[in-house]
């Protein structure tokens, strides 16, 4: 855990030029996931320059926290935080989805230092996220697991069963995360697969839930803060964020979830992001 938090200030500029990136790799990608991509930053953020223990020069250091991205296809968000935090050069950025790059649809671990897993088929990333964190408590390792899923991800049964694991092997070294936008790629959440009481049933098996804005960064540090401090059993964050958050015409418009922006799209989207304060 990072001795003091970092200026907030700073923190929302640098969520402001992650967002900015995210759009720009997706118009020269010609395609790719906004939606999605824009909802998380705050999430990963917090925990990139707060919470976890990690090194871009030692990506693969032993006691480094391990960050699983469960749905892959918002790795424009992971891959700008990346570049941001040190990774790579963020010039690499415009290379997304291009022949070669290493910057692929879905993340690819033997193809880019700090990725932990590939991913990419959704509800696999909880059930890896499970493994790792036995395998650290198994080495009597302090290092932690965080875990990014979607809400619409977990419609998924292996989810579930993943749950199920974590809190039978009372696992509280692992924090799962749901980016709680309520869209998924067919509409909303509760019209294709009903989630609520979406609290109730993580209560229910087994997990602490801690509810928070989802582009609040004090909010989110702090709930990260409690869940290392619960102990006995897992940690899930329920994160309330707008899909496509930070350009009006995106937010709440499902039809972004994997659409990438036109020239025009994306001169408008620059021109409100740098309108907005910080």
């Amino acid at each position: 855990m990072a001795a003091q938090r970092p200026d907030i200030k700073e923190l929302k500029r640098l969520c402001r030029d992650i967002r900015k990136d995210i759009l720009i790799s997706l118009e020269c990608a010609k395609s790719g996931h906004p939606g999605g991509s824009l909802s998380a930053v705050e999430i990963l953020v917090a925990l990139y320059w707060y919470k976890m223990a990690c090194d871009p020069g030692e990506p693969c250091m032993l006691d480094r926290d391990r960050f699983v991205l469960s749905k892959g296809h918002i790795c424009p968000a992971l891959y700008a935080v990346l570049a941001h935090r040190g990774y790579f050069p963020r010039e690499q950025l415009n290379s997304l989805r291009k022949m070669g790059s290493c910057l692929q649809g879905h993340p690819h671990m033997l193809k880019l230092a700090g990725l932990e897993t590939s991913s990419g088929s959704l509800g696999q990333g909880l059930s890896i996220s499970v493994g790792m964190a036995l395998a650290a408590k198994a080495d009597k390792a302090a290092w932690r697991v965080y875990c990014l899923m979607g809400d619409g991800e977990t419609d998924e049964g292996q989810i579930w069963e993943a749950a199920m694991a974590a809190h039978h092997y009372k696992l509280d070294n692992l924090c799962g995360i749901v980016d709680r936008n309520r869209l998924q790629i067919d509409g909303d959440t509760e019209d294709v697969m009903t989630l609520e009481p979406y609290a109730d049933k993580w209560r229910a098996f087994g997990w602490e839930v801690l509810e928070v804005d989802g582009h609040d960064l004090d909010a989110l540090m702090d709930a990260y803060d409690k869940a290392e401090a619960i102990k006995g059993k897992p940690t899930v964050v329920l994160a309330n964020t707008v899909k496509g958050k930070g350009v009006s015409f995106m937010e709440n418009v499902a039809g972004w979830h994997g659409k990438s922006p036109g020239k025009e799209e994306l001169e408008k989207a620059l021109a409100e992001l740098d309108a907005q304060p910080v």
